[in-house]
């Protein structure tokens, strides 16, 4: 290929390559005459070599070393190297690369030049690529340009005011006044098919290039069909979201722009301006979108807009997609303004008509304007209930998953059945990545408008039966919850939950659940008699049969074996003729490869022999469980009834209050002088130090907790003080339940003036000593001694070693936090020897 090789034919050989090796041979070949060529002095096919490497550069290869002569064809006076050289800097430049900073006093003389194409070619390449300092500097230029005579060149200026205002805020102010005058301005614009073909023909000569560029780099400033009225409105609507003094200023001009709009909307037909039958659309969309700007939270600019705003609803043609363009505007600003009420349920109406288009576009934007304002205009949502739950059955799974969203929220105490009924038809078929917030968002209906307990139990055992794979964690403990409260239920419940897990033990949070009910109802399902089903009877072997099947199979996950193996052990209370049966079953798992699951079946087996009088008790059915509130646990208040709290473990970096000096952080793993890292607790109560053995009564060994209940002779002892500070007074009393086994009582007491809030103790003792804290009495003390704080904590020390325990005492008085540490080396009435 000869270095002159035109550029039509330079494409055609490209396009003829078969491999794309041979299309790279081509490319550096020509790459290489054109960079030879560029050195050459005097080169009167410049324009032509930058064209076709620009070309090249559209093909993704490397075409940097054209920079340079992008500038240098800028600075020619003659106009067909000016106008590639812009079109060279706008592709081949940006304001990264300091190359760009040499073309702005270039930019700047040409912006004053007599041609008024040689100046749009300026404004579009500052538009375009313009840095900063660039704005800075050429800012008067643009202001000036701005108040021309001539709208061909206010326009290019007006969009490059917009590129500027973007890159400096502060330059905003500069162009206000200017922007104002320009809605004087009548020019709109022109077709967007006379604009392509007036620089098609200016640039004939590479029409290849420019007829892929130019609409690309003209759309870049908003649209192809543009005038002075339109770049005004643009650059308006950037100023006032950006300056809120400014926003002020420019709410004087919505009559202007509410007349301009009429103008539109009345005028006959033009064929400048005409699309589709609608005058210049995209003038329209950005006047509305200006309108909305100035009358959000301003009632009076509202006002004057309303009967704008219902004239264009009414009168705009919804059958072509230019006019639902204009709808649609026009829906957002209502929607956005303080508008009448009436005016809000014709947009609803108007978002309603676009749920029956056929256009999948239009019906996705539609479903997500309703799903903003279902909230305040929730009955005339309503009225489109029927559509939008037709949408559920859309092939597009972007229109199905906003129709979920917005059925979801219409749901309410009025249509939970109706509503309810679709969204589980939907659940059976709908694709899997619906599946579970389609499930989430049926659970959270029901919990809020179930008509009874009975159909909430029905629906949310459809869900598990439908999707059980797919729900969230907290499914199982909510569903728990739902049934021990609906006792009169308890009955219906276990039968149901039985027929599932026989049909079915694929879904695991519906087998745990049936586990649960079968552990705690079992006695009710072998019965047989229950009024809501049809009589079946069941056997003893039938259940452990259907809970031998669940700890079996392959498909029962760790937690879902758990389930099953505590409501077998549950079941050695309820029944009377299988429990040896029972007991073999648990015993299998006390070498279970699960370490969660050997641990139980090991207690569990504990519990049949060396505690096995307290079987009935340990295995009692569970009492009605509540939702935890503040103030509240499982159920219990946090008054005077004594429960038992799992102490929160402390997390790596929690900071203490701002109110606790630094140096009163006591260290609890430097209980026998060993870390130095300080400890930093959690605010709840109960809190203790990673890594010191503590008993949990939720999840810790049984074994020890009921070797703290086993009855042996008590030895008391009296109380002595080991902490008395600021009137806060501790007491410490001992009783020795068995020959490790110690309980201490802490008992706290203020005799200063000021009350105490937030009292909590934590303990700490050496590893080798379990440690069992129990919820204290209260966290309040009253001055002057009017109420005491009662704190008990077991302690079972099997190796005999000298025990120790440090307490950390925190408080809070007068709006102040306080905290100390006491170490207790001393336990009255007991052997040192021994402890």
């Amino acid at each position: 290929m000869s270095p002159s090789v035109p550029l039509q034919e330079m494409i055609r050989a490209i396009r003829s390559a078969r491999t794309q090796c041979e299309e790279r041979g081509v490319i550096q070949r020509e790459c290489a005459a054109i960079r030879a060529q560029f050195r050459q002095a005097d080169n009167g096919g410049r324009s032509h070599n930058l064209a076709k490497l620009l070309y090249v550069h559209m093909l993704g290869y490397p075409a940097h070393f054209g920079q340079m002569e992008c500038v240098r064809m800028i600075a020619s006076p003659r106009y067909s190297e000016k106008r590639v050289g812009y079109l060279g800097a706008m592709m081949l430049l940006d304001e990264k690369q300091d190359a760009s900073l040499l073309i702005t006093n270039s930019i700047k003389n040409d912006l004053a030049h007599s041609s008024q194409y040689v100046q749009s070619l300026a404004l579009c390449t500052l538009a375009c690529m313009g840095s900063a300092e660039m704005c800075r500097d050429l800012a008067p230029e643009i202001e000036r340009l701005l108040r021309a005579s001539n709208s061909y060149i206010k326009k290019k200026a007006a969009l490059c005011a917009v590129h500027i205002v973007r890159k400096v805020h502060d330059l905003g102010e500069m162009f206000a006044p200017a922007a104002r005058g320009l809605l004087a301005e009548k020019n709109h614009g022109e077709l967007t098919a006379h604009s392509n073909n007036m620089f098609t023909r200016q640039f004939d000569p590479i029409k290849h290039v420019f007829q892929i560029l130019v609409p690309t780099i003209l759309c870049g400033f908003g649209c192809l069909s543009l005038g002075v009225l339109h770049g005004a409105v643009v650059l308006i609507t950037e100023l006032c979201e950006r300056n809120p003094e400014t926003l002020e200023r420019f709410r004087k001009t919505v009559p202007d722009l509410v007349q301009i709009m009429k103008g539109l909307v009345i005028s006959g037909y033009s064929p400048e301006h005409d699309v589709a039958g609608i005058s210049d659309p995209f003038l329209q969309v950005r006047i509305l979108r200006l309108l909305r700007i100035l009358g959000r939270n301003n009632e009076t600019a509202s006002d004057a807009m309303n009967d704008l705003l219902a004239q264009v609803a009414t009168n705009t043609d919804s059958t072509k997609t230019v006019g639902n363009a204009v709808l649609y505007e026009t829906v957002l600003t209502v929607l956005d303004i303080k508008s009448e009420s009436g005016l809000r349920v014709l947009a609803v109406n108007i978002l309603g008509r676009f749920l029956l288009n056929n256009d999948r576009n239009i019906r996705y934007i539609a479903m997500t304007s309703l799903q903003k304002i279902v909230g305040t205009d929730h009955t005339a949502v309503q009225r489109h209930r029927g559509t939008i739950v037709d949408c559920l059955k859309d092939q597009d799974a972007s229109v199905k998953r906003r129709a979920l969203e917005l059925s979801l929220a219409l749901v309410s105490a009025s249509n939970i059945r109706s509503m309810m009924k679709e969204l589980l038809i939907f659940l059976s078929s709908c694709p899997a990545e619906l599946r579970s917030n389609a499930a989430s968002g049926i659970f959270n209906a029901a919990e809020r408008y179930a008509p009874s307990q009975r159909w909430h139990i029905d629906t949310i055992l459809h869900v598990l039966t439908t999707a059980g794979g797919d729900v969230r964690d907290e499914t199982v403990p909510n569903l728990i919850q739902l049934i021990t409260n609906a006792s009169e239920l308890h009955c219906y419940t276990v039968h149901k939950l039985y027929r599932a897990v026989l049909t079915d033990i694929s879904q695991q949070p519906l087998v745990q659940v049936a586990c649960w009910c079968i552990g705690e109802y079992g006695d009710l399902l072998l019965r047989g008699e229950c009024q809501d089903t049809e009589p079946v009877q069941v056997t003893e072997d039938d259940v452990l049969d259907a809970l031998e099947t669940v700890l079996q199979s392959h498909m029962s996950s760790p937690a879902t074996r758990g389930f099953a193996l505590t409501a077998t052990m549950k079941l050695s209370t309820r029944i009377t003729d299988n429990v040896d049966r029972i007991r073999s079953i648990v015993s299998i798992y006390g070498s279970c490869i699960d370490v969660e699951l050997q641990q139980r079946a090991v207690e569990y087996n504990a519990l049949f022999k060396k505690y096995d009088h307290m079987r009935a008790a340990v295995l009692e059915r569970m009492p009605v469980i509540e939702k935890n509130s503040p103030g509240h646990t499982n159920g219990e208040s946090t008054g005077d009834t004594i429960k038992e709290i799992q102490p929160a473990k402390v997390k790596q970096g929690e900071l203490l209050p701002p109110q606790q000096p630094a140096n009163q952080v006591c260290d609890l793993l430097d209980l026998l002088g060993g870390s130095g890292e300080p400890l930093q607790p959690s605010p709840a109560q109960g809190s203790v130090a990673p890594g010191l053995p503590i008993i949990s009564p939720a999840g810790g060994d049984l074994l020890d907790l009921l070797g703290g209940l086993e009855p042996t002779p008590v030895a008391s002892a009296p109380a002595v003080t080991v902490y008395e500070k600021s009137g806060v007074t501790l007491t410490l009393s001992c009783e020795k339940q068995s020959d490790s086994g110690l309980t201490v009582t802490l008992t706290a007491s203020n005799s200063s003036d000021s009350d105490i809030s937030s009292f909590t103790l934590q303990a700490a003792v050496p590893k080798s000593v379990q440690l069992h804290m129990k919820a204290p009495s209260g966290d309040f003390l009253p001055a002057q001694g009017a109420a005491k704080v009662t704190q008990m904590v077991v302690l079972n020390n099997p190796n005999k070693v000298n025990l120790k325990m440090r307490v950390r005492i925190s408080y809070t008085t007068q709006g102040s936090g306080f905290q100390d540490t006491v170490q207790i080396d001393y336990f009255p009435g007991l052997n040192a020897a021994s402890h």
